[in-house]
This record gives C-alpha cells, structure tokens and sequence, in this order.
C-alpha cells in the first residue's frame, strides 16, 4: 500500500519551538551574525512516517546572504585570516550569493538504497522549490553529494546525523525566490512513500 501524504513542517514541528522568521531578500545583511546561531535560523526539519518505520528524515539549509554572511565570517576566523585574503573571502561569498540558489539537504531514510538524491531523474523522490509568485514548480540544476569529511560537513550543518547523506542542490534563478515581496519559500520533496514540505517565512 503507498503512502501519499503530504507532511508539512507546521504538522512536523508539533510542539517545538515557533520557527524563526527570516529576511527572504538579497541584501547582503549590514551587521554579522553569530553562525551557529544564523545557520539553525535558516534551517528546516521534517520527518515523514510509514506504517512501521520512519521513512524520511530531511533537514535543509538554505544559503541565503545572511548565511553566506555569517559562513564567511566563521570561516575567516577559523582559519585566522585578515586583510586581503578576508576580503577574497567576502567577495567571494557575495559572487555566490549572485549564482543559484542552494540548499544544503541533510537525508536520512530507513532504506539506504532510497537515499540517491543523486541519481538525477532516476531517483526515488523529487526535490522542488516552489515558485512564491505562481506556485509552480521548480527543478533543480542539480543534486550533487557534499563529499567533504563528516566532521566538516557537521561543523557547517549539525542536524547531520551519523546515517545521514548530505547533499547540495542547486535551483536556477528562472523565477525570485528572494526579495521585497517575496513572503514564503517552499522546498518539497516527495516520492511514492509520500512527502514532506518545508517552508521559510518573512518577518
């Protein structure tokens, strides 16, 4: 029998703290956050269940400028740098910022040979943004593995769990997902087990 619901984060999160409301805009932030702080703001979870056993369990970051903001400023001061090779960091982080839109996904799911988010149009699930403006759907560029070690990987994302795959997707910009009117972005992932959506909302 095929499961096919559809698990919002609002049904997921039960009884957990109100998730933050973030800034969907382009503008590189004017004051630094504390990373830690900035990366679990930018984070969604959700969980989809079986009959007998979890199915899913997905975690998503996405990259917005407040991120990349606070990522470089992490990253430059873990790595102790100043002058030129701090603001090459910036600048390169600001260039980023200008390409596709990425979300780092955290997946876990009961059965291992279900977690191949990279096998393209031959996985088991699809992964979406949602177009704010039309409702549409909008299919990434691609879906690659993040490759770097676990321990890196969980330094920049800790709901990575220790049977998790992490991955990076990247959405083109043939619609905004962020700006002065933007209200909500949306991030689906489903398959023939079902679904879950996860949602970023504007203060």
């Amino acid at each position: 029998m095929k499961l096919v619901a559809l698990v919002s984060i609002g049904l997921v999160a039960g009884c957990f703290p109100e998730t933050p409301k973030v800034p969907l805009t382009e503008d590189w932030p004017a004051k630094v956050g504390e990373y830690k702080k900035v990366a679990a703001r930018w984070t969604r979870t959700a969980v989809l269940r079986g009959q007998y056993q979890e199915v899913l369990d997905l975690a998503a970051t996405f990259k917005s400028p407040e991120w990349r903001e606070a990522h470089a400023e992490d990253e430059a001061g873990a790595r102790m740098l100043a002058g030129p090779a701090r603001d090459a960091l910036f600048t390169q982080a600001q260039a980023e910022v200008a390409g596709p839109y990425e979300v780092e996904l955290l997946v876990t799911t009961w059965d291992r040979r279900e977690n191949d988010l990279d096998h393209g149009k031959r996985s088991v699930w699809r992964v979406v943004m949602i177009d704010p403006a039309t409702g549409r759907e909008i299919e990434p560029i691609e879906i690659i593995k993040d490759k770097r070690p676990p321990f890196v990987v969980r330094s920049e994302f800790p709901a990575l769990g220790d049977f998790a795959t992490a991955y990076i997707a990247r959405f083109p910009r043939t619609a905004p997902l962020l700006g002065p009117d933007i209200k909500e972005l949306r991030l689906r992932m489903s398959g023939e087990r079902g679904g879950v959506e996860l949602n970023w909302v504007a203060p």
